[in-house]
């Protein structure tokens, strides 16, 4: 074959082989007779192979060393003693749940080692690592090591159907929750969660799963990153891919086609709640009179992070008559946010505050007659509607460098978002 490329000519050559053709060399076979023992010999020699037995279970929140014990199948007095003495050992059986614990017992109930997973004792690394606290029998008794390792992302698919509600709809997919407010996040530049989700509307999930030793944890939500989504909102598909642009140092949801889904304000400064009050005129519960609302009420529990929307400098953050605590956030462009009716303030002013940062969490002071936000968003000093001022704000943009790795990464993630489609609880489970 012969290819001219730019001028030159290219020439493709065969290549004997220097290995002596395998056919030609001589054959020879060989017989062994195998003993192999009789029925006899093997039941007696599985007799005296030692039995181990492994279970596994999750820590109550009133489990005593001796339930605990006994739901793993562990019938050991030394080892109880051990866990309600030893100071380390007595973590596991501390009144908090849902710690992974795994044992290994002889035959007898004898307890050969046993392995507890929680959430990192450090509070600022709970996200990020796992405590392993390790009870193994010794010749001096049992023996105790705490030890701290990173959890570790592992690619999950999911898919569900909407009948009811997207949490609904995420539980019947076994879901964790995280998933279905990471969904809302994603998409609700273009969906609106409250009022435009349709019976039969559809969605399925790339997503990273924690695992503690490849075993995936069962706090935190258990989940990472959505990596690849897609939406589709009365017969309106929307996809999204998670893209980390290395030049800007940021991360953010691209469509298939490179098109920003993340704008510069987030719909909301809560995860997701309940509207009770939008922009426009209400009765006020306090003055007992029809007035202008110049924001919207979010409802949510004391205690709810508040999260800023948009890059900012804060300019105010303190007490001030019926806003109570509140926050204010310069941005650019002559844009400002109020969160107001604070039970805590996490910023200082003249500190700058990234999308998405906590800034505070939800309450009910000042003129509040519940726990709940009272969010706020002016243009040049003007009140506006913050879902409208949302979508109509400018998107975030891949550099030209970046592109190129970008759409390998989508190639990628269309795939698995179409092997995530094949799911049971996708469309052919829609009634």
């Amino acid at each position: 074959m012969l290819l001219s490329l730019g001028g030159f000519a290219v020439t493709a050559f065969g290549i004997a082989p220097l290995a002596p053709d395998a056919a030609t060399l001589p054959k020879r076979v060989v017989v062994e007779q195998l003993e192999v023992a009789g029925l006899t010999e093997q039941l007696d020699a599985l007799a005296q192979h030692p039995l181990q037995l492994d279970r596994h279970d999750v820590t109550r929140a009133g489990d005593t060393a001796d339930s605990l014990l006994r739901r793993l199948g562990v019938l050991d007095p030394l080892a109880a003693s051990h866990l309600r003495r030893d100071r380390d050992a007595r973590r596991i059986i501390d009144g908090q749940g849902n710690k992974m614990v795994q044992a290994r017992t002889d035959a007898d109930g004898s307890l050969i080692e046993l392995v507890a997973r929680f959430p990192a004792l450090d509070s600022q690394r709970a996200k990020t690592h796992f405590t392993r606290l390790t009870i193994s029998r010794s010749d001096a008794g049992f023996r105790t090591l705490l030890e701290t390792a990173p959890l570790m992302p592992q690619t999950r698919l999911g898919s569900g159907t909407i009948r009811s509600s997207l949490w609904a709809a995420a539980d019947d997919a076994q879901l964790p929750d995280a998933i279905a407010s990471q969904l809302i996040e994603i998409f609700s530049g273009d969906v609106d969660f409250h009022r435009e989700l349709r019976r039969g509307d559809t969605f399925s999930v790339v997503f990273e799963a924690l695992t503690a030793d490849d075993q995936p944890i069962t706090w935190n939500d258990a989940t990472g990153r959505i990596v690849a989504a897609e939406f589709v909102n009365h017969g309106r598909e929307l996809q999204a891919v998670w893209f980390h642009d290395a030049a800007k140092g940021k991360g953010a949801y691209f469509a298939p086609d490179g098109k920003s889904l993340q704008r510069a304000f987030l719909a909301s400064p809560l995860a997701f709640s309940r509207i009770t009050s939008g922009f426009a005129q209400r009765f006020h519960p306090i003055l007992q009179s029809w007035r202008a609302h110049n924001g919207v009420d979010y409802s949510a529990p004391t205690g709810t992070p508040v999260r800023v929307v948009g890059d900012g400098i804060v300019d105010l953050a303190g007490r001030q008559n019926g806003y109570g605590n509140v926050v204010q956030v310069q941005h650019a462009n002559g844009r400002s946010t109020l969160y107001a009716h604070l039970s805590r303030i996490d910023v200082r002013q003249g500190q700058r505050v990234e999308q998405g940062q906590s800034i505070g969490a939800v309450g009910a002071t000042g003129w509040a007659t519940g726990p709940h936000l009272h969010f706020e968003f002016r243009v040049n000093g003007q009140f506006q509607d913050p879902l409208t001022i949302a979508r109509a704000s400018e998107t975030i943009q891949i550099d030209a460098a970046a592109k190129p790795r970008f759409e390998q990464l989508a190639q990628v993630a269309m795939k698995q978002l179409d092997a995530a489609e094949t799911m049971i609880g996708f469309r052919g489970n829609a009634e």
